[in-house]
């Protein structure tokens, strides 16, 4: 008796776990084309080799960042001109998380993350930059002792995090908010725990601070314990204060 058309045997092509059947069936074998000098170059540009990118991203990291000692990540906008307010306020940080015997995690560019990375320097602390690859990208500022750069934002946010004990931000764009607003949702959903953010700058952050509580705690999108997420500040010691006193320093 023949078989119904659906269970008809099928020709197939094992690779590795991947099956593949009819049309999808590629010619020749993977060592094959792993050998074949002649063969198609735009294979490094397909997504299974972006995992090995990906994967040796996060190797490099790990690698690099795994001895730190406690720290804390600093965030700020990469547009703020030296000997600003921000700037300077910018360097004092650095320099009061380094004597509070915290490394100094940024961004590694310019403008606050500079500061902050200069500040830790002048401390003899230690300073780390984690840049990431854009086309306007200056690379990273010279106060850095430790650098990493990535190609892949969501691997450098991860090094944000992992080997920070807290966040200190200062008046940003996109970006810091970006870093800010993953920082809260990963306290909120208890990704992560004993993890303080301390907003610098009252002025700046009043506005956002404000939008949160009128609009989105009043309108229930978030909770009023949303808003003990974070703190606010001008003052630098206060804020070195917070993040050691949350970290148990």
């Amino acid at each position: 008796m023949s078989n119904p058309e659906g269970l008809r045997a099928l020709e197939e092509q094992r690779l590795g776990p991947v099956l593949r059947r009819r049309e999808q069936i590629r010619p020749g074998t993977t060592d094959q084309r792993l050998l074949d000098t002649e063969g198609d170059s735009q294979w490094v540009h397909t997504d299974p080799w972006r995992v090995m990118r990906i994967q040796s991203e996060f190797v490099e990291g790990f690698g690099a960042l795994a001895e730190l000692p406690g720290a804390i990540s600093v965030f700020g906008s990469a547009r703020t001109p030296v000997g600003t307010p921000e700037y300077e306020a910018g360097v004092q940080l650095g320099r009061a998380l380094a004597d509070a015997g915290f490394a100094v995690i940024t961004g590694g560019g310019p403008g606050v993350m500079e500061a902050a990375n200069k500040g830790a320097r002048e401390a003899k602390g230690i300073s780390v930059g984690l840049g990431i690859e854009l086309p306007f990208e200056q690379g990273i500022n010279a106060h850095v002792d430790i650098g990493v750069n990535f190609r892949y934002f969501f691997v450098r946010k991860t090094m944000f995090v992992k080997y920070a004990q807290g966040f200190v931000v200062l008046p940003g764009g996109l970006g810091t908010l970006d870093e800010l607003f993953e920082a809260l949702t990963l306290v909120q959903t208890r990704k992560v725990t004993r993890f303080p953010i301390v907003l610098f700058g009252k002025d700046y952050w009043s506005g956002l601070v404000d939008w949160l509580r009128d609009t989105v705690i009043a309108q229930g999108k978030a909770s009023e314990r949303d808003l003990m997420l974070f703190h606010v500040t001008d003052d630098v010691d206060e804020a070195v204060a917070m993040v050691s006193k949350e970290t148990g320093r």
